[in-house]
């Protein structure tokens, strides 16, 4: 069957003397099933999306989000031996919030464990400049407190699973079972983190998540102000905070269990 489009050309070239308003009269009959149907689909999407919009600010007014990143961040991460590998993940970028914290997280467990090796796992500049990814962590850590003998490199991994192959064949050499490795890495990237380094072969792997420390609401609210008035702000600190956070935590969330679910279906956790 010829498309409606081809059916009308034809027409028009075949038949002059037909009025060609009536052809294309019929031809939108033809088509207006499927402009229906196609209506109805974008309907019901908008409809699905407004659900899923409704949803999440509802749960941005409760504590689910914040649990859901810090169930993330804790679950398969407890470590019973003292780690003598720590592995500082660099995905977030350096300079930047990300890569500080788990620089200052990594620098605090190197000082109580002075003989671990520290190893920084960032895709890093082959050129290996002063601004390189890698030897800027490298200067935070040594800023810190940290002796450069300590840090090693795997600069070559670009997502999880490969730095975790890499670092898995600098220790080809060494019986895989003396390894403890411990990972320092942003709460939502700890669970596919450990997964994979379990996947690969070590046996003993545990994280510390870099969560940060927020401000204490009280300080934000004034002190000579009568009861009606601190319920009153406690409740717009609400709105103008803890909404907002709680609604990036669920895309921080909802962004890592996609990533999970496809590690998952590439078995590489």
């Amino acid at each position: 069957m010829k498309p409606v489009f081809t059916n009308f050309l034809y027409f028009v070239e075949r038949k002059p003397e037909i009025e060609y308003h009536k052809i294309l009269m019929i031809n939108l009959k033809a088509i207006k099933p499927y402009c229906l149907k196609t209506l109805k689909v974008f309907r019901k999407a908008l409809t699905v999306l407004g659900f899923i919009l409704l949803l999440s600010v509802l749960l941005s007014f409760t504590d689910c989000p914040f649990w859901a990143y810090y169930w993330l961040g804790t679950y398969n991460a407890k470590l019973t031996q003292e780690p003598n590998v720590l592995v500082v993940m660099g995905g977030g970028g350096m300079p930047g919030p990300d890569g500080l914290l788990r620089c200052f997280f990594t620098s605090e467990i190197a000082k109580e464990i002075p003989d671990s090796k520290i190893i920084i796992a960032i895709p890093g500049d082959t050129a290996k400049h002063e601004k390189s990814p890698e030897l800027l962590m490298a200067q935070e850590l040594i800023l810190r407190g940290i002796d450069s003998s300590r840090i090693l490199y795997e600069n070559k991994g670009h997502n999880t699973r490969s730095q975790a192959v890499n670092i898995r064949k600098m220790f080809y050499a060494k019986n895989i079972d003396s390894v403890v490795i411990r990972i320092v890495t942003s709460p939502d990237h700890m669970f596919r983190s450990v997964a994979a380094f379990h996947k690969v072969g070590f046996q003993y792997v545990g994280g510390r998540p870099s969560f940060e420390e927020a401000i204490d609401e009280e300080i934000l609210v004034r002190k000579d102000i009568t009861i009606k008035e601190l319920q009153a702000e406690t409740r717009k600190l609400n709105l103008r905070y803890n909404m907002w956070n709680y609604m990036k935590y669920e895309i921080t969330v909802l962004r890592e269990w996609c990533a999970i679910v496809y590690y998952k279906l590439k078995g590489w956790i």
